[in-house]
């Protein structure tokens, strides 16, 4: 297992929190993905920012590259609503996230429900 994966599973139930960038306060998918990764987070997006071409800014920006087929530490870019992007990292099975509606960081089995846009990879 990538130290990836178990940095993301070992944050599954802290709480959600917009623009949550510490676990002990709460994270955004934003804030876990930079965690996880090492990486620094943007600032200024909302829950309903949808521009995907400034969230694949970020990504490049924070070392990340697209690739066509995820593995596991990998970011899924993903679209659950028409104004909104949401970032998860693949696991083993699934994918672990930072759930608004449930109110915690989840892992989630199976594909993603929402549409793919791209998956990242840190290098």
């Amino acid at each position: 297992m990538s130290g990836v994966v178990a940095a993301a599973r070992a944050l599954v139930g802290v709480r959600f929190r917009l623009h949550g960038r510490l676990p002990e306060r709460g994270l955004d998918c934003v804030g876990l993905a930079a965690l996880v990764l090492g990486r620094a987070a943007p600032e200024g997006y909302g829950l309903r920012s949808g521009d995907e071409g400034r969230a694949a800014d970020w990504l490049r920006a924070a070392g990340l590259r697209r690739v066509d087929a995820a593995r596991e530490g990998d970011l899924a870019l993903v679209r659950p609503g028409p104004l909104q992007l949401h970032l998860m990292i693949v696991v083993p099975g699934g994918h672990v996230h930072a759930h608004a509606g449930v109110g915690r960081v989840v892992e989630m089995p199976g594909p993603s429900p929402w549409p793919v846009l791209g998956y990242w990879r840190a290098e």
